[in-house]
């Protein structure tokens, strides 16, 4: 009777299952992508033939399979596998997790594979608490997390691990699960006799940004909604779209994806590419980024990237900071896509970035310079008993106004233009100031 109760709970729980769990694959065979960790001659692979797999700490977006490799690994390997939610355990879970798996080992039984979920929400008192443990091999612990591991992980835990980095599916990996749940009559959609237009899986395939779970939630709902299961359906491009609805763009204002796609702006920008810099805008305005970040980033390229070569590029990103401040969201998306492409389209020049580097690595690493006499102030009591002020000549005084004196009292060339844009007149003009200047000298 007891069978009876268990099967049939067993039975109503797997009936609610959603269509991304019952697909989950079985075995190693069966798991797609990430072909770069588990593909044969890889290391992970390789680390699983010689039955020593040790620590590890699985590192990507979601939907990319790390709960799902954790347990086909621990089935491969014949391990105990337990799993905790960062979320929701504490320092007691973990230690009767732990106390568990010692008993295991010790009574000669299999090492136990423990799958924390979202590993970097554990405190560090948490995470300290697996140290002793994973150090002695009692445990074989696999952590997934979505965030740098290098930064969101305790260096001691991440020192005893190894470090794999999931990427996002391929479309044709997404393709395959989605042509799978689609045939499959026990766990998948096969019952229902779906006729899925190719545009409209390979819309599916694009829009879910390389997330199983997503695409796999997505074809359920458009399937589910289609009608009758009794009846033959056609799934097109229009009923998948209207089973996503709003696509939610994966970004983390905060985290790694606010880093990696302001570094990738700030480089497309640099690198003249337009398209590539209001691609990368649009992305982090989507994903709900700072828009005052956004602007003080601008500022800090128009001189840094562009500098002289386009003196217009600073005040031009100045008043974008400025209008969008004034205007706000949406309309300031107009002021930074017109900031974005003009600073792109610049000319390109470093040559003041350059300049001031080096003139703070001479002060911070070399001898001080003492201001020259002539141009120390002399208009404090005292200050012409010592001289100071003597021999200056003012520049208005001079033909170009431009006298042939000493200003640093070193030979030392700091900014040097580029040939681009207007920096190449601020060069020209540059050559021969310095002339004059040097001409002072030999005069002297």
């Amino acid at each position: 009777m007891a069978d009876l109760f268990a099967n049939q709970e067993a039975d109503n729980l797997a009936r609610v299952r959603p269509l991304a769990a019952r697909m989950r694959p079985q075995s190693l065979q069966e798991f797609v992508g990430q072909q770069h960790l588990i593909g044969e001659g890889q290391l992970l692979w390789r680390l699983l033939k010689a039955q020593k797999l040790g620590s590890v700490i699985f590192y990507g977006p979601p939907g990319t399979g790390k709960t799902t490799l954790a347990q086909l690994l621990a089935g491969h390997l014949a391990y105990e596998f337990r799993q905790l939610s960062a979320v929701t355990s504490g320092v007691k879970d973990i230690r009767e997790v732990l106390e568990s798996a010692r008993d295991r080992v010790a009574t000669g039984g299999p090492p136990t594979l423990l799958f924390i979920d979202e590993i970097h929400r554990f405190n560090r008192a948490q995470q300290d608490a697996l140290l002793p443990d994973v150090e002695e091999g009692v445990v074989i612990l696999v952590g997934a997390t979505t965030s740098n591991p290098f930064f969101a992980v305790n260096s001691a835990l991440v020192s005893r691990s190894r470090v794999f980095e999931f990427q996002p599916l391929s479309r044709d990996d997404v393709r395959k699960l989605l042509e799978t749940a689609l045939a499959d009559r026990d766990r998948g959609l096969g019952r229902r006799k779906v006729q899925a237009a190719d545009d409209a899986l390979d819309y599916l395939a694009d829009i879910c940004d390389g997330d199983a779970r997503q695409a796999l939630a997505t074809l359920e709902v458009a399937v589910l909604s289609s009608g009758s299961s009794d009846a033959a359906t056609t799934l097109t491009k229009e009923l998948v779209a209207s089973a996503v609805q709003r696509r939610a763009v994966a970004y983390d204002p905060s985290g790694d994806e606010h880093y990696d796609c302001a570094s990738a702006l700030i480089k497309s920008i640099r690198g003249s590419d337009a398209d590539a810099a209001v691609y990368w805008l649009a992305r982090m305005l989507e994903g709900g980024e700072d828009v005052r970040f956004l602007c003080r980033r601008l500022v800090i390229l128009a001189s840094e990237d562009i500098g002289n070569a386009d003196p217009h590029a600073l005040p031009l990103a100045v008043a974008a900071m400025q209008a969008t401040e004034f205007v706000g969201l949406p309309e300031c998306q107009l002021t930074l896509s017109q900031a974005v492409t003009y600073l792109a389209c610049a000319p390109k020049s470093n040559a003041a970035t350059v300049a001031i580097s080096e003139a703070r690595s001479d002060i911070t690493h070399g001898r001080t310079v003492p201001v020259p006499r002539h141009l120390r102030d002399g208009h404090y009591a005292g200050a012409k008993r010592l001289g100071h002020g003597e021999g200056y000549e003012y520049s208005h005084n001079a033909e170009d106004a431009i006298a042939a004196q000493d200003y640093l009292g070193v030979d030392r060339e700091y900014y040097h233009p580029t040939d681009r844009g207007f920096e190449r007149e601020l060069a020209e003009r540059l050559l021969k100031i310095r002339e004059k200047l040097r001409g002072g000298e030999d005069e002297e």
